[in-house]
């Protein structure tokens, strides 16, 4: 097992030429409205870790350059492709118009939401999560083609936003 110090976490630097090489996966994230700058930079690693096309910030999200994502993102807002948006209903609308086979599929707990490991994902997908408190706006949940949710066992009623999107993002790799 590799066991490396924060100090080199935080010092990955790669070579254009590396990032170049990187197949990217056709995943998009889109943030409506995550307010905690921890959750965004963990969902700038998770957008490394799964290679995907791009992190749309929309709406009070957050965006680099910011210090607190800088050092929960570990330095992978330097490459990871991201844009920001007014809000998720004017980003989801462009992806549409960009691509008519894109699939939008919000995390979150709704009356029409199916569990995440039952629902079939197809590329390319944007995946939505929305804000910590309030979750996915109505108005984005009715542009999704699905909404997909986490069986909760115990006491507590959810999950961490980065964490659901964490385990819904390697359901979703499984099928590439």
């Amino acid at each position: 097992m590799i066991k490396l110090k924060a100090a080199e976490l935080r010092s990955t630097n790669p070579k254009s030429s590396d990032l170049k090489n990187i197949k990217k996966n056709p995943i998009y994230i889109v943030l409506d409205n995550v307010l905690d700058t921890y959750n965004v930079g963990a969902i700038f690693r998770l957008a490394d870790a799964v290679a995907a096309e791009k992190v749309i910030l929309c709406g009070q999200t957050e965006t680099p350059p910011n210090s607190k994502i800088k050092k929960a993102s570990i330095n992978t807002t330097e490459w990871v492709e991201w844009q920001y948006a007014s809000s998720a209903k004017d980003a989801i609308a462009k992806l549409k118009i960009k691509n008519e086979k894109l699939k939008i599929v919000a995390i979150e707990q709704d009356k029409r939401s199916v569990p995440y490991d039952r629902y079939e994902y197809t590329f390319p997908i944007a995946l939505v999560v929305g804000n910590e408190t309030e979750g996915v706006s109505r108005e984005v949940l009715g542009m999704c083609d699905a909404i997909v949710e986490l069986p909760m066992w115990g006491v507590n009623i959810s999950l961490n936003v980065m964490v659901s999107l964490g385990i819904v993002l390697y359901k979703v790799c499984s099928v590439i």
